[in-house]
């Protein structure tokens, strides 16, 4: 009979699948086909936290029969396989038997970070205990008597106790689940350090020994949580662009029924055929064709075109697209998950894997560690017991060379620089999301910008101003004030303070096409030439630019220019200067392209491209061993974001651009791009540093306590010491004046520039 109650025994059955993983048939249900007889699955694992990680994952499905391929994303934490439709593999099977849990990846999964709460607590909890311990460790260190030493220490063995097992317990499940899977990782020789100590104190307490050290262990811990929640922070700013797109979809459309009733049906019901009704303001549910109605739409998202664009009876939208001025009735030519947003989110999934790839400093320097830690410290306990016959003095010596090796150092090499690099940055207006993100700046050789929205603005200025009388732009600002198009907005800024004198009867806007006002017979036309002039042919006649006319006849031309970023001449001089390539890559047409490339010196550009060939293009340099910075920030950019070695967005970029990039800088100028390279590249060398540190530190400490010269005491004060050498050594970062995000130039606008940088650094 079982002793649970049936709610409890449910609740059991409930824990044992969900830590058990997704069943075969689940797994085939979510299993999507990706073209040539596969399918793709796609899970989360939390577990993966270091290269090691993915590179066990990876080794381990590979081999698996049916398997075409296993790619794991460690900002993500999924793991992608490919496997031949057919028979599934035991792709959970092999997850389970390496030791890492799995379930079904969500995409739009939210909510709090549960181990960031959890590494917090522990560095309090540990944090406390170590102070208190010390402080009664002053009076055993004082020459306490023996009553008083033994009442002091069993205090700091209770103290350190709950410490040990709650803030310990994350490196003591690390360490258990490798070793029960037969694998070593660096919390290994950190959980045998931290219980050896402890235990040889608690046998020197009960036999009244003259010294213990619960000091050590717990001020070990502390130490090396706080570079494991560093770590973790800056591993957690990295967030999969997934999300957003999911977001941008939305969650159903009106559909007009055969008989001209309207329904509404989810976003997965829609099916190709239907009729939907997109209102103004709404973004485009599926890709479709207009059939009835004019507007404009914001295709930015698409083509990375910053104007809206006229849409008619014919026109083909794209899901995403956001619809401004006029409702449409859209034919639907594809599904849900045939669109081309469910394209966009593939080809994420497909860029956010290949950086994933990339091995940080620290996931190359600890392959090594622990096996070499594990040898020295079980080499020095046996030479000692041969030498002496001491158990006692030998596992001592043994756990001082385990306490003086800890990573504490080598572990925050690493996340205390990035920390201090990231607050640097932030200071200036660049938030970084990812430690590693860093590193890869640091390697580039191209820098690939997009136009509109980069380095412009994406906002249109009149540049004919003195071409146009004061009546003709007074008169174009009052028709424009009845309209939010960006050339509308422009014009009222450079009318400023002039106000017509002309009087409207009636004022409409019409989509695509531009403002007609009335004023008794007279008809005045704000908007495209062909249209302002009666052409026949208005939507396909764009040349003259917009055009004010007064019953047929032209009053004034007004041309448009799109405002280069702030220092984005600065910029890009500064990256060739020092050997930087840079190209352009964009939506737009092939004439505002190249006259932005002229105006900044650059000579190699592409206009008029997809999202799909920005990501090819990123794809393109990466097989020829180029390492690429992608600035942008449309959605149309976010593959390629994903997909570049490294990425950069202005604030002002779309929420999934934003989120696609490495890097987000928050004021208007771009010199935030040298600037953030000077500063990454500053932080490789300190890191660089703080590693060559933490290797002479263990040159010179480890024989030392081999020999025996070193108690467990006096390890955990040196390791402690090392790792504050390696904190001081980062924090030159914030003090460093060498950094500068312009080179020196010759003209009066470099040099002011160059001011201006050497101000923010």
């Amino acid at each position: 009979m079982s002793c649970c109650a049936p709610g409890t025994e449910m609740a059991l059955e409930a824990e044992q699948a969900r830590e058990a993983g997704p069943r075969a048939e689940e797994l085939v249900l979510a299993s999507r086909s990706v073209g040539d007889g596969l399918k793709q699955t796609d899970l989360s694992v939390p577990g993966v936290h270091c290269g090691a990680c993915i590179q066990t994952i990876e080794s381990a499905l590979g081999r698996l029969d049916g398997v075409a391929g296993a790619r794991v994303n460690l900002s993500t934490k999924r793991v992608s396989v490919k496997w031949r439709e057919g028979a599934l593999p035991p792709i959970i099977d092999t997850l389970n038997r390496l030791g890492y849990a799995a379930h079904l990846f969500d995409s739009v999964e939210t909510g709090r970070d549960p181990v960031l709460s959890q590494l917090i607590r522990a560095v309090a909890i540990s944090g406390f205990a170590a102070g208190n311990i010390m402080l009664l460790s002053v009076s055993v260190w004082s020459g306490a008597e023996q009553a008083t030493r033994d009442l002091f220490h069993w205090l700091s063995a209770l103290i350190a106790l709950p410490a040990l097992v709650f803030a310990g317990g994350i490196f003591y499940r690390s360490a258990l689940n490798a070793l029960r899977h037969g694998r070593m990782n660096m919390d290994v020789p950190i959980a045998l350090g931290i219980s050896l100590a402890y235990g040889l104190s608690l046998y020197e307490t009960i036999n009244s020994g003259q010294h213990a050290y619960f000091d050590a262990s717990v001020s070990l811990l502390f130490f090396l949580l706080i570079g494991r929640t560093l770590d973790h922070v800056m591993r957690e700013r990295a967030r999969t662009a997934v999300k957003g797109l999911a977001r941008l979809a939305p969650r159903g459309a009106l559909v007009i029924a055969a008989d001209g009733g309207r329904d509404y049906l989810p976003l997965q019901e829609i099916a190709a055929g239907m009729k939907l009704v997109v209102a103004a303001g709404e973004r485009v549910p599926v890709d479709g064709i207009v059939i009835s109605g004019s507007s404009e739409l914001d295709c930015s998202m698409a083509t990375g075109e910053s104007a809206p664009q006229p849409v008619k009876p014919g026109s083909d939208l794209r899901a995403g697209m956001l619809n401004l001025t006029q409702p449409l009735i859209v034919e639907a030519t594809a599904t849900a998950e045939t669109s081309f947003l469910a394209e966009m989110m593939r080809l994420m999934e497909a860029a956010e894997g290949g950086r994933a790839r990339y091995r940080r400093l620290a996931d190359r320097a600890s392959a090594l560690y622990s096996p070499v830690v594990h040898a020295t410290a079980f080499l020095t306990f046996l030479g000692w017991m041969a030498a002496s016959g001491d158990w006692h003095r030998a596992i001592t010596i043994a756990i001082a060379v385990l306490i003086i090796t800890c990573p504490c150092a080598l572990g925050l090499a690493v996340p205390i620089v990035q920390v201090v690099a990231a607050r640097r940055l932030f200071e200036n207006g660049i938030m970084v999301k990812d430690g590693a993100a860093m590193e890869r700046l640091a390697e580039i050789d191209t820098a690939v910008f997009d136009k509109t929205g980069t380095l412009t603005l994406g906002i249109p200025e009149l540049r004919n101003t003195d071409e146009i009388t004061p009546d003709a732009l007074s008169t174009a600002a009052a028709l424009a004030a009845h309209s939010r198009h960006p050339f509308s907005r422009a014009i009222l800024r450079a009318a400023g303070s002039l106000r017509a004198t002309d009087t409207f009867d009636s004022v409409e806007e019409i989509p695509g096409l531009g403002i007609e006002a009335r004023a008794g017979e007279t008809v005045w036309r704000l908007g495209r030439a062909g249209w302002s002039l009666g052409s026949p042919n208005a939507h396909e006649n764009q040349a003259g630019g917009t055009v004010l006319s007064r019953d047929g006849e032209e009053c004034a031309t007004f041309r448009f220019e799109d405002r280069l970023r702030p220092g984005a001449k600065e910029a890009i001089s500064h990256l060739k200067e020092n050997g930087v390539a840079v190209e352009i890559i964009s939506g737009d047409s092939a004439d505002q392209v190249k006259d932005i490339a002229a105006r900044l010196g650059i000579k190699r550009f592409q206009a008029s491209v997809l999202p799909g060939d920005k990501l090819e293009r990123m794809r393109a340099l990466a097989s020829e061993g180029r390492k690429a910075l992608m600035v942008g920030d449309g959605l149309n950019d976010a593959p390629a974001l994903a997909a570049a070695h490294v990425s950069m967005a202005p604030a002002t970029a779309a929420d999934i651009g934003r989120n696609a990039a490495d890097f987000v800088f928050l004021r208007e100028t771009i010199l935030a791009v040298p600037l953030a390279r000077d500063v990454s590249r500053r932080a490789g060398r300190l890191i660089r540093q703080n590693f060559g540190l933490a290797i002479a530190y263990n040159v010179l400490a480890v024989p030392i306590a081999v020999l025996g010269h070193v108690t467990p005491l006096v390890a955990a004060i040196a390791m402690s010491l090392s790792s504050l050498i390696v904190i001081g050594n980062a924090l030159r970062l914030r003090t460093d004046r060498r950094l500068a995000g312009a080179a020196e130039t010759s003209d009066p606008a470099g040099k002011k520039a160059q001011r201006l940088v050497e101000v923010a650094a």
